[in-house]
């Protein structure tokens, strides 16, 4: 992140890390950080990571204070609801069998779905 960063032309002042789902609201750091007026850009991974449903009310409110949201990685485009059939599965897959292996369980469920479909 840091080396993704600074190749932007960006300088870091701070690093925050947080183990944690995207899924629930309990983020005390990420709290802090969205509440801190001299935080100007919030570089995050993934968009996930930040959290799993909502991400651009977030990105709107900054951009709203004259900051912003940066994210390295924003993976592919897919339809929301696509999305967020996938993020669901994933939060759950990871429960089940651990969060190495969740999202390509949930991918695989996904397209068991659709070919069921088609």
């Amino acid at each position: 992140m840091v080396a993704f960063v600074t190749g932007q032309g960006l300088s870091v002042v701070r690093t925050v890390t947080e183990v944690g789902s995207g899924w629930g609201g309990h983020r005390a750091k990420l709290m802090e950080v969205l509440a801190d007026p001299s935080v100007a850009i919030v570089a995050v991974e993934h968009r996930d990571r930040l959290m799993r449903f909502g991400a651009e009310y977030v990105e709107s409110a900054l951009a709203a204070q004259g900051r912003r949201l940066v994210v390295v990685d924003p993976g592919e485009t897919r339809d929301d609801l696509e999305q967020d059939m996938m993020d669901v599965l994933t939060s759950m897959c990871a429960r089940l069998y651990g969060r190495r292996s969740a999202r390509k369980r949930a991918e695989k469920a996904l397209k068991a779905a659709s070919e069921d479909d088609g």
